[in-house]
């Protein structure tokens, strides 16, 4: 079998295998890369004579580029091919680590993050669309569950590897260790499958609309979440507002639009993706006020914390792989409505933890979340990316993780805004808005049944 990953029946085997290993990998070092550096950031600050809000950058640049170019970097692979935007997006990052480990002032780590970023952004945007290309029709569920589950243990581990790291080492040892997993996951690059190429050009009108349109918009969202002046923040959604209306206006007509409108025409995949970005959201406002849950209310150290959260991820590594093979045979629309409902009733639990709780009565309503998640996200993923035609896979695969991190970013502002609203009972709120936002979009989840019994346009 040819090794162009055109052909139906995926990439033989042992490439396969090659190739969803070099995809985890990437994914991995991308989204751990995210909160890896939050732990850190008192030290940072301290080594580098840095003031602490001013720290904040070096998280804040490496999400804000991200997002701006995730669906420009989708759409550049359907052009020159998903396996040479992430060849070349996992070279950048590379060289970005080492970067950022090499950095001596806060300008050139921020310079440094920025460009890891850039790096991040070509691996996170095309990674659905190599999978499509890697496995059969038949096991793609499957392949999609190993995906979340990556991505779903790589965000909630990243402050766990983080504390691990610093140790035993300082902080640039944070991005270091990036250096040598990155060149044997190129060496194993080469078995990405070669998908087909698209004859039209690049638009860099649309990508420079779409990137004044999200930048503005995380910056809007941020300011008002954590307390900015009104003016800016209204500056910001105005700005917003404007460049999207304009990028919409441009895509309407095009056929291949860099900002896929053409697919938010189809029901199946334009609930699929309202779905993933109010169940991210729901993620992100837990994952941020449970640490300041459990230790300023119910009195637990850094380190029971960090335990009593693995649960989360435990669950969710053990249900996705399943639930993307039930994806392969069943509706996503049930495994999903099914998984946001367990979710949300996990998070609701949490917000009605006893006064003194024990670590039981704790650890089983984390699984429960972790284990409604894994069973929502799996099939959710597969629709997104099966509903949309095979060519317009990048896309799909770029809305994919638009949505994950427009959903988080917005969670996190909204945890901010809960802090200055509700003051030390914040967390308990924000629980109970996440479980709000789950089952609303346990309801949207279920409004795909009447689509397809596959959950397929």
């Amino acid at each position: 079998m040819s090794t162009t990953g055109t052909d139906a029946d995926g990439l033989p085997l042992p490439q396969r295998y090659w190739a969803v290993a070099t995809v985890a990998l990437g994914i991995m070092m991308a989204v751990l890369d995210s909160s890896i550096a939050n732990v850190a950031l008192p030290t940072i600050a301290r080594d580098l004579n840095a003031a602490p809000a001013d720290s904040i950058w070096v998280v804040n640049a490496y999400q804000l580029v991200i997002i701006i170019l995730m669906l420009p970097l989708a759409s550049l692979g359907e052009i020159v091919g998903y396996r040479r935007v992430y060849r070349v997006g996992l070279v950048v990052f590379t060289l970005a680590s080492l970067g950022c480990a090499l950095s001596d002032s806060l300008v050139m780590l921020s310079a440094a993050r920025m460009l890891q970023g850039v790096g991040a952004a070509g691996m996170l945007s095309v990674n659905g669309a190599l999978v499509r290309y890697i496995y059969p029709p038949g096991l793609l569920g499957r392949g999609i569950g190993i995906n979340a589950l990556v991505v779903a243990v790589s965000a909630a581990l990243g402050p766990t590897v983080a504390a691990g790291i610093l140790s035993i080492a300082s902080w640039p040892w944070l991005f270091a260790v990036n250096v040598p997993i990155a060149i044997a996951t190129l060496f194993a690059a080469r078995k990405l499958p070669r998908t087909p190429r698209s004859s039209r050009r690049f638009d860099w009108s649309s990508a420079l609309l779409n990137a004044l349109f999200f930048g503005l918009l995380i910056i809007a969202v941020d300011s008002i979440g954590h307390g900015g002046r009104p003016l800016y923040a209204v500056l910001a959604v105005a700005g917003a507002a404007l460049a999207g209306v304009a990028l919409v206006l441009r895509q309407l007509p095009q056929t291949s639009p860099l900002l896929p409108v053409d697919l938010l025409r189809i029901p199946m995949f334009a609930l699929s993706i309202a779905t993933s970005v109010c169940s991210f959201m729901a993620q992100m406002l837990a994952y941020v006020s449970i640490p300041f849950y459990f230790q300023h209310l119910l009195g637990r150290t850094d380190v029971e914390t960090g335990l009593l959260m693995t649960p989360w991820p435990l669950a969710a590594a053990v249900v996705a792989p399943i639930a993307g093979r039930l994806a392969d045979r069943h509706s996503a629309g049930i495994l999903g409505a099914l998984g946001l409902v367990i979710f949300a009733t996990g998070l609701g639990m949490l917000a009605l933890l006893p006064a003194v709780p024990s670590d039981a009565d704790i650890i089983w309503r984390m699984a429960l979340c972790g284990a409604g998640f894994g069973l929502f996200q799996s099939p959710n993923n597969r629709v997104i990316m099966t509903s949309a035609p095979r060519e317009r896979s990048g896309g799909a695969s770029g809305m994919l993780g638009t949505a994950r991190l427009l959903g988080q970013t917005t969670g996190a502002a909204l945890v901010a805004l809960m802090f200055s609203l509700f003051g030390e009972r914040a967390n308990v709120w924000a629980l109970g808005l996440a479980a709000g936002i789950a089952l609303l979009a346990a309801v949207v989840s279920s409004t795909r049944l009447v689509g397809s019994s596959r959950g397929k346009s």
